[in-house]
C-alpha cells in the first residue's frame, strides 16, 4: 500500500490518466471517446497519412509511400503514454508522433519512411488533427442537440396551454405555459444547432503552412520553378478533400479564428442547456414540484438521506455549463498570439479546447434522456398558481381599472389591496370587493373572472405555434 507521499504504480498512471471521475457529465458518453488521447493521436495520425495522399495527388510523394504511410497511421500501434512523456522534451506531441509512426512505416516499407511529414510542421499536424477531432464530437453533438429538440417540441405542443406561474427574480410574476417555456428551450438549442453547424461546415480548416506560414517546405519538395500559387492551391485542395476539412484563405499558426469560434460555439451551447437545467432545477424542488425528472432505479440517491431523490441530470448539465463559458475564454484569448508561432499560447489552447468539447458533448448526450423523459405536473402548476390568492394576475386588474380611475390610482389601489390579501392570507378577489373605492366600479364576479390565470396567458399559445412551425420558403427579394 503506497503512502500519501508515494507516487501511485506507474500502471495505474498508465492505465487511465483521465477517467472521467471528476467529470461524471462526460463520463462513458460518445463524446468522451471522440476527443479522449487515443482519438486525438489517431487525428493527427490521420492528419500525416491524409497530407501524404494530397502530396501524391500533386507529385511530390510517391503514390507508393503514401499508401504506405496511410496504413501505418493507425493509433493502436503507437502507446500514447510514450508519447505524452516524450512531449515534455519537446512542447508538442507532434514531433514524438513523427518519429514513432516514422519507426513503424519503416518497418514495413523503408523506402517510404523518408516521405513521412515531408515538408509540414508540427503545427500543420496538430491542428489540423485538433480541427478532425473537433468536426468528429460536432457531428455527435448536433445529433444529440436535434433529439432534444424534437423532444422538447413534443414539450411544447403537449403543454401549449398548461398554465403556469411565470417567475421574476425568483417570485410569481404573471401566468405563463409550460407549452411556452419548453418552446423557448427549444429555441435556444436550435440556436445552438445553427452556431455549430456554421462552424463544422467551413469554419474548420485544414492548417498548411510550413515552419513559419509561407508553406516555404512543401514548394522546396515540389521542385525548382513550380508555381508557388499552383502549390498553394492544389496542395491546400488536395489535403481538404483528404481530410474533410475546409480550405484556408491563410495558413492560421497564428490567426486563431478557428478555435476561437469554435469555443464560443461551445459556450453558447454549454449555456443554452444551462438553462433548461437551471430551470428544471427550480421546477422540481420539493416545495414547487412542477416537474420531474425520469426515474431510474438507485439514480439520484442521497448517501446520508434516504428520501431524496436527487436532479442528476439538471446537475451534471448545469456543471458543464458553468465551465465550458470559463474555457472559452482561454481559446479567446488566445488570439492575440505573438509572431508566427507563439510560445505558450498555442500550446495553452489544447486542453481546454478538448475540455471544452467533451464537457459541451456530455451536456448534450445528458440533455437528451432529460428532455425525453422530464416528467410535467400541471396539478402542482396549478396549485402554485393558486398560492397568491390572485395576486400574480393583479397586472390584468390595474390594466382594466386604468380607465375607470386612472393609470396612478388604479396602480396604487392593487399595490395596496395585494398588501392586504398577502398580510391576511385572503384572495385578492375578496379584498378588492370589500374597497369602498370599487363599489359600482368593479363587481366581485368580474374581478374572480379577470383573476383567473387561465385568461391571462398573452399570446403564449400563439408563440408556441409560431416556434414550432417550419420556416416557409425564401421569398426572392424584387431586382
Amino acid at each position: 500500500m503506497t503512502s500519501l507521499h508515494e507516487a501511485p504504480p506507474a500502471g495505474i498512471l498508465a492505465a487511465h490518466v483521465d477517467a472521467g471521475l471528476l467529470s461524471p457529465v462526460r463520463a462513458g458518453t460518445p463524446v468522451e471517446a471522440a476527443v479522449g488521447d487515443s482519438a486525438w493521436l489517431q487525428a493527427m495520425l490521420d492528419a500525416e497519412a491524409g497530407l501524404a495522399r494530397a502530396q501524391a495527388r500533386c507529385g511530390t510523394v510517391p503514390a507508393h509511400a503514401a499508401e504506405a504511410i496511410t496504413a501505418a497511421a493507425r493509433a493502436e500501434l503507437l502507446d500514447v503514454r510514450e508519447l505524452a512523456l516524450a512531449a515534455r522534451e519537446t512542447a508538442n506531441p507532434v514531433v514524438g508522433v513523427v518519429k514513432a509512426l516514422t519507426a513503424v512505416v519503416a518497418q514495413r516499407s523503408p523506402a517510404a519512411a523518408e516521405y513521412v511529414h515531408r515538408g509540414s510542421t508540427s503545427q500543420d499536424v496538430f491542428d489540423t488533427g485538433a480541427m478532425l477531432v473537433a468536426a468528429r464530437a460536432l457531428r455527435l453533438i448536433v445529433a444529440d442537440l436535434r433529439d432534444v429538440a424534437d423532444a422538447l417540441a413534443g414539450l411544447a405542443a403537449a403543454h401549449r396551454d398548461t398554465v403556469m406561474a411565470g417567475r421574476t427574480l425568483a417570485l410569481h410574476a404573471v401566468p405563463t405555459t409550460f407549452g411556452l417555456k419548453a418552446a423557448g428551450w427549444r429555441r435556444l438549442v436550435l440556436d445552438s444547432v445553427e452556431r455549430l453547424e456554421r462552424v463544422a461546415h467551413g469554419g474548420l480548416p485544414v492548417a498548411l503552412g510550413g515552419a513559419a506560414g509561407t508553406l516555404a517546405g512543401y514548394l522546396q519538395y515540389a521542385g525548382e520553378g513550380t508555381d508557388p500559387a499552383a502549390v498553394l492551391d492544389d496542395l491546400g485542395a488536395a489535403f481538404a478533400d483528404e481530410t474533410g476539412l475546409a480550405v484556408p484563405v491563410l495558413p492560421w499558426h497564428a490567426l486563431r479564428t478557428p478555435v476561437a469560434d469554435l469555443g464560443a460555439a461551445l459556450a453558447h451551447t454549454a449555456g443554452a442547456l444551462g438553462k433548461i437545467a437551471a430551470d428544471v432545477l427550480v421546477l422540481t424542488r420539493t416545495e414547487v414540484g412542477e416537474v420531474a425528472e425520469p426515474a431510474v432505479a438507485g439514480r439520484g440517491a442521497s448517501s446520508a438521506m434516504p428520501h431524496k431523490r436527487n436532479p442528476v441530470l439538471a446537475t451534471l448539465i448545469r456543471s458543464a455549463a458553468l465551465q465550458v463559458p470559463a474555457l472559452a475564454t482561454v481559446l479567446l484569448q488566445c488570439l492575440p498570439a505573438e509572431d508566427e508561432r507563439s510560445a505558450g499560447v498555442w500550446h495553452a489552447e489544447w486542453q481546454p479546447l478538448r475540455e471544452a468539447l467533451r464537457l459541451t458533448g456530455g451536456a448534450a448526450h445528458t440533455a437528451v434522456e432529460l428532455a425525453r423523459g422530464l416528467t410535467v405536473h400541471p396539478e402542482r402548476m396549478r396549485a402554485n398558481l393558486e398560492a397568491t390568492g390572485g395576486q400574480l394576475v393583479s397586472e390584468r386588474v390595474s390594466a382594466v381599472l386604468a380607465p375607470r380611475l386612472g393609470k396612478a390610482a388604479a396602480k396604487e389601489l392593487l399595490t395596496q389591496a395585494s398588501l392586504v390579501a398577502s398580510g391576511t392570507g385572503r384572495p385578492l378577489a375578496d379584498v378588492l370587493a370589500e374597497l369602498p373605492e370599487l363599489a359600482g366600479v368593479l363587481s366581485r364576479d368580474e374581478a374572480s373572472a379577470l383573476l383567473d390565470p387561465a385568461g391571462y396567458t398573452g399570446a403564449a399559445g400563439q408563440l408556441v405555434d409560431r416556434s414550432l412551425t417550419p420556416p416557409g420558403p425564401a421569398v426572392p427579394s424584387a431586382s
